[in-house]
């Protein structure tokens, strides 16, 4: 009797823990609508200590266009060595749900991300029967309890080979009855087995989680359509202003620096005074492209206006962003663009150095454009 009440004591205590859980991560879920923001908070829910407690939870998402799907977001490690530095720092950082997840600004800023993430995001599926498992769990559209001796049977399953998987849960991700993604957890270092509760708790919260990727989802492609400049296809200047207040704050909460490049192409009106609009076109469409090569994943590149560009640059701080800016403009000057040569002058500032704030950050970078254009062009200057 005393068995069963310690028992009952316990299960009691676990289910008041998962809705404690469940209530922060709703919470978290609201303080953005950025998938990659969302899909951390989800997955650092499925894996946390104070959470569901997997090992490895990953998320792949369904590229229409591509007809593929690709690795979107993936919490874990790669190897024991690894997993055991990561717990062993946690626990002696007493890392709750909100530290965890507050550690993103540091892992999105930074040039070197954690092996797993990089893996994850490099892994890409047809979206067709060859790809095995991942598509039939999109076709089903259940969550699939894949045990060790079955998987060992798909070993040559591509997702199973890739992720070297044994026991582990796959969950179908559909948003408006169409298939968006899948989740994958599974307990790769601890080896713990799954039980019918971990299921049950794992599809609640899936489904909670479901109406906030939506939601991201449909505010993303709103974002795109709105702030994407139709010439060249980069962002515009209304997305520059969105996307540096975000930065600026961002960077003050991970007391990361910041830089920001303002960058003009030279004696652009005499080329199109002299070549007409349309070759003028083609060749901002050159630059864009040439520019954007050139750029990080994580730097934010604008059309500003006219023939002027703008990028954000989180992380870098002014030294840094003066490398950057140099191997930019040797670039555009080396280059034949739609069958001419063009030149840049670019000027930069830096958070916290040159400022604080937006507008004050943003001017400084616009005289130091104005002194390198007056100070002969196809030349960097610092604020």
């Amino acid at each position: 009797m005393k068995q069963h009440s310690k028992t009952l004591q316990e299960e009691l205590k676990k289910v008041r823990s998962q809705l404690s859980v469940f209530y922060e991560l709703t919470k978290l879920m609201r303080t953005t609508l950025r998938l990659d923001e969302i899909t951390y908070i989800i997955l650092t829910g499925l894996t946390a200590h104070g959470g569901l407690g997997f090992n490895r939870a990953s998320i792949f998402l369904v590229d229409k266009k591509g007809k593929k799907i690709t690795g979107f977001m993936g919490i874990g490690a790669m190897d024991n060595k690894e997993a055991l530095t990561i717990w062993k720092h946690i626990e002696q950082e007493k890392k709750d749900l909100h530290s965890l997840i507050k550690n993103y600004h540091h892992i999105k800023c930074s040039e070197i991300r954690p092996k797993f993430l990089d893996f994850i995001r490099s892994l890409s599926f047809p979206l067709d029967k060859t790809s095995g498992l991942i598509f039939d769990t999109l076709e089903e559209n259940q969550t699939c309890w894949i045990k060790k001796s079955r998987a060992k049977k798909m070993r040559n399953d591509l997702l199973v080979k890739k992720l070297n998987l044994g026991e582990f849960l796959i969950h179908p991700l559909t948003i408006k009855n169409e298939p968006a993604g899948v989740i994958v957890v599974d307990n790769y270092f601890t080896k713990k087995p799954l039980a019918k509760d971990d299921i049950k708790i794992f599809d609640m919260f899936i489904e909670q989680a479901r109406g906030a990727i939506e939601n991201s989802q449909s505010f993303e492609h709103t974002l795109v359509r709105s702030h994407t400049d139709s010439l060249t296809s980069l962002w515009n200047y209304g997305y520059f202003q969105y996307r540096l207040d975000e930065e600026l704050l961002k960077a003050e909460s991970a007391k990361l620096p910041l830089s920001i490049m303002m960058i003009d192409i030279d004696d652009f009106k005499k080329f199109n005074d002299s070549h007409g609009h349309i070759q003028g076109d083609n060749a901002l469409k050159g630059l864009s492209k040439r520019l954007k090569r050139n750029c990080r994943k994580i730097d934010i590149l604008c059309r500003y206006g006219g023939e002027e560009f703008s990028i954000i640059l989180p992380g870098n701080n002014k030294q840094e962003a003066f490398l950057l800016g140099e191997r930019i403009r040797r670039s555009i000057e080396q280059k034949n663009i739609s069958g001419s040569k063009f030149t840049i002058s670019i000027g930069v500032a830096s958070f916290p150095k040159d400022s604080l704030e937006k507008y004050p950050l943003i001017k400084k970078a616009d005289k130091a454009l104005y002194r390198a254009k007056k100070e002969g062009k196809n030349r960097i200057i610092l604020a």
